[in-house]
C-alpha cells in the first residue's frame, strides 16, 4: 500500500512538472527573446548592458489651445512594464520593447487624452538588426514591431531605429522622427566605441592550440587531475618494488619461478584477507532476521 501510494504521488508530480514545462516553453516561443545587449558586429563584441533600463523621450508640437505629444518608451534590453494610472486600452500589449503613445494635452491643468498607442517594437517580431553607422563610429540598431492598426487592411509595419553614436559620455536619447511607421532615436554613449570593446571569445578549437594560420601559437596545456597523478605514481612505486624484490631474491637466495616474487606468502594471503573484509562488511549491512517466528521459549 505504501509503495503504491508513493509511486502514484511521484507519477503525479512528474506529470505536473512536465505540464508546467510545456506551458513555459509555449509562452517563451510565443514571445521570443528581447534584444541581445552584447551583439557582435563585424567581429567586434559590444557591451550595451550599461544602457538597459526604461527610457522615455517626447516630441511636442504646440497647437493652441492644446499641444500634441509623441511619447516613446523603450528598454533596449528588456520588455516594458505597464504604466501606472493608465487603463489597459491605453497600454501597449505584453512583450512590447518600444511603445509610442500619442497624447493630446489641453489646458493649464494638463488634462491628457491618449489618441493612439503603437507597439513599434515587439518581441514576437523583433528581428533585431545591428550594423555600424555609415557616417561615424557607432551602431545602428533596428527593432521591428507589430503592424498598426492591427485590425485595418492598411496597417503599417512598425519599427524602432536607434542610432547610437560613439561619445565619451552617455547622453539622453532624443526622438528625432516618426515617419512611415519607423521611430528614430538619436543617442550617444561610450558603449558604442570600438576602442572600448573586446574581441569575441575564442572558439573551442582555438583554445586547444595554434591554428593553421598561426602555427606558432602556444597551446594551452591540460594538466591531469591530482587523483590520476597519485595513482600513476603509486603504479610506478609498485613496479619498482616488484623489480627490486625479484632482483634481491635472485641475487641473494638464487630463487627461481614464483619464489622470485617478494613477500610471496603475504600476496598469497591477500585474496583471503579481502574475502574476510567483504564478508564482515556484508554481515554488518545485511539486516539480521531470526530463523524462528513467534514467541521464544525461555
Amino acid at each position: 500500500m505504501l509503495r503504491s501510494h508513493v509511486r502514484t504521488t511521484l507519477s503525479q508530480a512528474v506529470s505536473a512538472l512536465f505540464f508546467l514545462a510545456t506551458i513555459l516553453d509555449v509562452a517563451a516561443q510565443g514571445h521570443g527573446a528581447p534584444f541581445d545587449c552584447e551583439p557582435i558586429v563585424d567581429g567586434v563584441r559590444y557591451d550595451l548592458t550599461g544602457l538597459k533600463g526604461l527610457q522615455v523621450v517626447q516630441w511636442e508640437v504646440e497647437s493652441p489651445p492644446s499641444k500634441f505629444i509623441d511619447e516613446l518608451r523603450f528598454d533596449l534590453c528588456e520588455t516594458l512594464l505597464s504604466v501606472g494610472g493608465r487603463s489597459n486600452e491605453d497600454q501597449c500589449p505584453s512583450g512590447t520593447v518600444a511603445c509610442l503613445t500619442k497624447i493630446n494635452r489641453k489646458g493649464g491643468q494638463g488634462t491628457d487624452r491618449i489618441t493612439a498607442v503603437v507597439p513599434v517594437a515587439h518581441v514576437s517580431s523583433l528581428d533585431a538588426q545591428t550594423f555600424h553607422l555609415p557616417s561615424s563610429e557607432g551602431l545602428s540598431i533596428v527593432l521591428h514591431g507589430l503592424p498598426y492598426p492591427s485590425s485595418s487592411p492598411d496597417s503599417v509595419p512598425q519599427s524602432l531605429r536607434i542610432n547610437l553614436a560613439c561619445a565619451e559620455s552617455t547622453s539622453h536619447p532624443l526622438l528625432a522622427s516618426y515617419e512611415h511607421g519607423q521611430a528614430t532615436v538619436e543617442w550617444s554613449s561610450r558603449c558604442a566605441c570600438k576602442a572600448h570593446q573586446g574581441q569575441p571569445p575564442p572558439r573551442e578549437d582555438e583554445k586547444q592550440g595554434g591554428s593553421e594560420e598561426n602555427p606558432d601559437d602556444v597551446p594551452i596545456e591540460h594538466v591531469g587531475s591530482g587523483l590520476g597523478f597519485f595513482f600513476l605514481m603509486l603504479l610506478f612505486a609498485f613496479g619498482a618494488y616488484i623489480a627490486l624484490g625479484v632482483y634481491y631474491n635472485y641475487s641473494a637466495y638464487g630463487a627461481r619461478g614464483l619464489d622470485l616474487i617478494p613477500h610471496r606468502d603475504f600476496w598469497r594471503e591477500v585474496p583471503y584477507m579481502l574475502q574476510d573484509v567483504a564478508h564482515h562488511l556484508c554481515s554488518n549491512v545485511r539486516p539480521r532476521h531470526s530463523g524462528r517466528r513467534g514467541y521464544v521459549a525461555v
